[in-house]
Parts: C-alpha cells; sequence; structure tokens
C-alpha cells in the first residue's frame, strides 16, 4: 500500500483548478485554440469550472470522490469536444477511492482508466495532437513514482504532462478541431494537452510539490 495522499487533497485539487482556469488559463488557451482550432476552448474551460463550482456550493463534497464528482459534472455539462471527455476523466478518478482521499497507488489507477476511457471515445493515440499526449506520459510516470512519497510522485506526473503537451507543437493533429486545419496547427501546442498538463500541476501542487501551476504558460 503506497502513502494516502492529503485528506484535503480533493478539495485542494479542485480549488487549485477554478483558480488557475477562471484566471488567466482560460484565456491562454483560449487563443492557443484560435490559433488551431475554433478557437471555443477557453470559453468552455470556464463554463465548466463555473459550473463545477456551483456543483460544489449545491453537494458541498467531504470527499475526493465527491470533489471529482463536482468536476466531472461540470465538464459534462459543456458543450464541445472535449468537455464530455473531460467530464468522463474525471468520473473515473471520483471512482478511485471510497475512502476520503485515495492513495498514490489508487490515484494512478484511475489516472490510467481516466486515460484509457478518454483514449476510447476520442479515438486518439499518443501523437494525434490531443489531450491523451500530455494524459498518458503523466500515468505512466504515476504509475511509475507509486511506490514514492505523494508530493514526488505527482510532481514526477505533472512534469511527464508538461513534456507531453510540448511534444505536440510540432506534431499533425489526427484528432480533434486542429486535424482540420492539418499544418496550420505546426508550431502551436495543442490546448487540450495543456488544459491537461496545467491540471496535473494542480494536483501536483495540491499533494505539496512546489511548482506553482500559475507559473507554467505554453504559448
Amino acid at each position: 500500500m503506497t502513502d494516502p495522499l492529503p485528506s484535503a487533497f480533493g478539495r485542494d485539487w479542485t480549488l487549485a483548478m477554478s483558480a488557475t482556469f477562471l484566471g488567466s488559463a482560460a484565456s491562454e488557451l483560449g487563443e492557443l485554440d484560435r490559433r488551431s482550432g475554433d478557437g471555443d476552448f477557453g470559453t468552455n474551460l470556464t463554463s465548466a469550472f463555473k459550473r463545477a463550482e456551483r456543483e460544489v456550493e449545491t453537494a458541498a463534497p467531504q470527499t475526493f470522490q465527491a470533489w471529482m464528482t463536482c468536476v466531472s459534472r461540470g465538464f459534462l455539462g459543456t458543450g464541445g469536444t472535449s468537455g464530455p471527455l473531460f467530464g468522463m476523466f474525471f468520473r473515473d478518478l471520483a471512482r478511485s477511492t471510497e475512502s476520503g482521499s485515495p492513495t498514490v497507488q489508487e490515484l494512478s489507477e484511475g489516472l490510467s482508466r481516466g486515460t484509457a476511457t478518454v483514449q476510447r471515445y476520442g479515438r486518439a493515440r499518443v501523437g494525434h495532437k490531443t489531450m491523451v499526449d500530455a494524459l498518458a506520459p503523466a500515468a505512466e510516470a504515476l504509475t511509475a513514482a507509486a511506490g514514492e512519497a505523494p508530493a514526488a510522485a505527482l510532481e514526477a506526473a505533472a512534469a511527464a504532462a508538461r513534456e507531453g503537451a510540448e511534444s505536440t507543437r510540432d506534431a499533425v493533429a489526427r484528432r480533434g478541431r486542429a486535424s482540420y486545419v492539418g499544418d496550420v496547427a505546426r508550431g502551436v501546442v495543442d490546448p487540450g494537452a495543456a488544459a491537461a498538463a496545467l491540471m496535473l500541476a494542480c494536483a501536483a501542487r495540491a499533494a505539496g510539490a512546489v511548482t506553482d501551476p500559475a507559473s507554467i504558460h505554453f504559448d
């Protein structure tokens, strides 16, 4: 059994994501989407986290499962392709544990299941220039680091996600909106992968890592 994450991990992760995506990140990611897609990704992220905040007010979550369920519902009520995919991803994370907070091993298993769900429904693989390019290496890194202290394990996953997101910069999209514009999107980091990397950075922060998600930018 690996070490449990902090008891407030679900709350702190959710609040960190709200602060990040309702701050400057949404507009930055919206600009990436404007350069590679239809430009509505930032607006959809804002809508999702505002909806998640309303879910939190109504549900008053006390466990990791309940906090992640609020985030999941926020995304499932959001339009676009990424809304349902992130919604199902967080729904799988919510099922990681029935206790107050997951162990690193449980979170690793949930992250792997969530990534597999995104791949199944989004029909995307690593290299297709989608959120999978950040999620898959993060899941692999967290599995490999599951025996480490929570902060170190989550920081390794977040670093892998950032590296994966950056790898999309020079790729040609095979899935998602960017696939419609072909070489036009070359040189632009995929906004879904960037968002996933920021989400993992928020998770690392909630686990006690030092990296501030606000310091991470994909231009």
